[in-house]
C-alpha cells in the first residue's frame, strides 16, 4: 500500500509511521531558526603543498578563516587534514564556470600528518631529477 504524499514537497511521499517509531529520542519542533552546517567533501584540486599547508583550487568560494577537513591521497597513502583559509581569489573565469584558488594553512596536524606530507614531498623531489 503507498506512503501518503507529502503536501510540503510535491510528488514525495511521506515516509511510514514506523519510521517514527524506530527514533531512540523524541524530535522537537522549532519556532525559530537554527542554524547548522554541513561538511561535504567535494572535488579539490591541490596545485601547491607544504608541511604548514596547501594552495587549492575549486569551483566554489571559501570563506575566509572558514575551517575545513581536506582528505587527501599522496600516493598510497591517504589522510584528514584540518586547515583554515588564509586567502582566496577568483583564478579563471571560462563562460559560465568559476575557479576560485585559496591558500590553506594547515591546523595542528598530526606529528603522524606532517611525517606522511614530508615523505611525499621528498619523493616527489626524487621524481623531479
Amino acid at each position: 500500500m503507498p506512503t501518503p504524499l507529502d503536501s510540503s514537497r510535491p510528488g514525495r511521499r511521506r515516509a511510514a509511521s514506523a519510521t517514527t517509531e524506530r527514533r531512540d529520542s523524541q524530535r522537537t519542533d522549532l519556532l525559530g531558526a537554527l542554524r547548522g552546517e554541513v561538511m561535504v567533501f567535494q572535488p579539490t584540486a591541490v596545485r601547491q603543498i607544504s608541511t604548514g599547508g596547501m594552495e587549492v583550487e575549486t569551483s566554489f568560494p571559501l570563506q575566509l578563516d572558514s575551517l575545513h577537513e581536506f582528505r587527501l591521497t599522496l600516493r598510497e597513502r591517504s589522510l584528514v587534514v584540518k586547515g583554515r583559509v588564509v586567502h582566496s581569489a577568483i583564478s579563471d573565469v571560462d563562460q559560465d564556470v568559476v575557479i576560485y584558488r585559496s591558500g590553506i594553512e594547515f591546523v595542528e596536524p598530526p606529528n603522524r600528518v606532517v611525517g606522511v606530507i614530508g615523505q611525499f614531498l621528498e619523493a616527489a623531489k626524487h621524481v623531479r631529477r
